[in-house]
């Protein structure tokens, strides 16, 4: 791979996709640190130090790199956009226009973007309105260990200013992780993601290695090590069934006659599952904020549902894990339709026949192999916060810290596989060696 990359900055125009990549990338960050119209930052910096990376905003502020508990004019991220892109794709499955759309090919595809970019404005807004609503007041709800004013005035005009200079950062966020996948290489959204993640892993680190000691931070980096080894193993492994397409005569031309396959990958939902149950999770915390005057319920999330390490919390994670790698596969991968496709260009399983039987094939294989793959997200979910929560000087919380969590190195391993893979395909278009030369 090294040398890929070595070979990629010898290619001139290749070399100034990464590089424009790389400066965009770096612009990201910057509007992340860029301070928004009407924040007290340096209260921010004092509220900062007194929260915990436990609270209920954590996976936001995740995928926004830190950015979101500063205030900052990318306070949002690339969130609005990921749950936009989710929530089309769910609609795709029960509404019969946009399903149509997604069968149009190109132009449809388009349409359906232009759809997620106008829900991802309006769920900018709206979050963008709720967490300057949680940032009022003292203490504010954004940090409700802190006695800090964090805004300046909270007029209904600064509190205008303030949405829209958030709402305008993540159309700005959209703009340039368009840019990327147009003008540079590999997918934009994702590498805005990898950036904002990446971003967070010296922090973390360090934390680690204060609060923890040397030995403790030597393990997290074997532990890390083995994780990513492993999801790297596991992202690329997969089922591939065979596929023959017969031959048919097209006017006076023969046409088929070619094998090939259907790749099923052991983990064909990706990190969406990861995603969802952790989001969900934030839940209790978020109802128990809520209904603070509710003693029962605050105590039951207190106990169970806040530091991360609790039995409760960690078999709900998994169970939740579990159940949505089945639910996305579900909606995402169709075999009817793959089976139908397969008989309309003439193709088929060998020893299977066309049509419905292909259909129960396919469904069978799916849900076979679906059963590791929700296994291994949920051991890497899991896993890494019981490991660090019994680790030297490991403590309650502990798990919440460990910078090789499930969703992080997830989507780190994942984008970085993908890019670089259209690294080595834009190599071999440029460099191809075969029998020719």
């Amino acid at each position: 791979m090294l040398t890929a990359f070595g070979r990629a900055f010898r290619t001139p125009d290749l070399r100034k996709k990464i590089l424009f990549t790389l400066a965009i990338m770096g612009l990201f960050r910057l509007g992340s640190v860029v301070p928004a119209p009407g924040v007290n930052y340096q209260n921010i910096h004092t509220c900062l130090t007194q929260v915990q990376n436990s609270s209920v905003y954590g996976l936001v502020n995740l995928f926004s790199g830190g950015a979101l508990l500063q205030l900052s004019v990318f306070a949002l991220g690339i969130m609005p956009y990921i749950t936009s892109s989710i929530i089309i794709q769910l609609l795709i499955v029960v509404i019969p226009r946009l399903e149509r759309l997604k069968e149009q090919g190109q132009a449809g595809q388009a349409k359906l973007t232009q759809y997620t970019r106008y829900l991802t404005i309006a769920l900018a807004v709206l979050q963008s309105t709720g967490i300057v609503a949680l940032a009022r007041g003292v203490p504010s709800r954004l940090f409700p260990n802190c006695q800090q004013s964090i805004l300046y005035s909270t007029s209904v005009y600064r509190i205008l200013v303030l949405v829209t200079v958030m709402t305008a950062g993540t159309a700005i966020i959209m703009w340039l992780g368009e840019l990327i996948t147009d003008r540079g290489i590999g997918n934009g959204m994702s590498l805005l993601i990898f950036t904002s993640i990446a971003s967070r892993f010296p922090s973390q680190g360090g934390q680690i290695l204060q609060t923890k000691g040397v030995t403790t931070f030597i393990i997290v980096l074997l532990l890390g090590l083995v994780i990513i080894t492993t999801i790297v193993f596991m992202e690329q492994g997969q089922r591939r069934i065979p596929v023959q397409y017969a031959k048919r005569m097209i006017g006076r031309r023969m046409y088929g006659g070619t094998s090939t396959y259907i790749p099923l990958k052991v983990n064909q939902a990706g990190v969406i599952p990861v995603i969802f149950s952790s989001s969900l999770l934030y839940l209790p915390q978020l109802l128990a904020q809520i209904w603070s005057g509710n003693k029962t319920l605050t105590t039951f999330v207190a106990t169970y549902f806040t530091r991360g390490t609790e039995w409760p919390y960690i078999l709900t994670y998994g169970l939740l894990t579990i159940f949505f790698t089945y639910f996305y596969v579900a909606i995402t991968f169709n075999p009817v339709e793959v089976s139908d496709n397969m008989r309309k260009y003439g193709g088929f399983i060998p020893g299977i026949r066309p049509g419905r039987p292909t259909a129960e094939y396919l469904e069978y294989v799916l849900s076979r192999i679906t059963l590791p793959g929700s296994l291994y997200l949920t051991a890497v979910a899991v896993l890494p916060i019981i490991a660090l929560a019994f680790l030297p000087g490991g403590s309650a919380g502990a798990g919440q810290t460990f910078p090789f969590g499930g969703t992080s190195v997830l989507i780190l391993v994942g984008v970085g596989l993908d890019t670089s893979k259209q690294i080595e395909s834009q190599l071999m278009l440029r460099n191809y060696e075969g029998f020719l030369r």
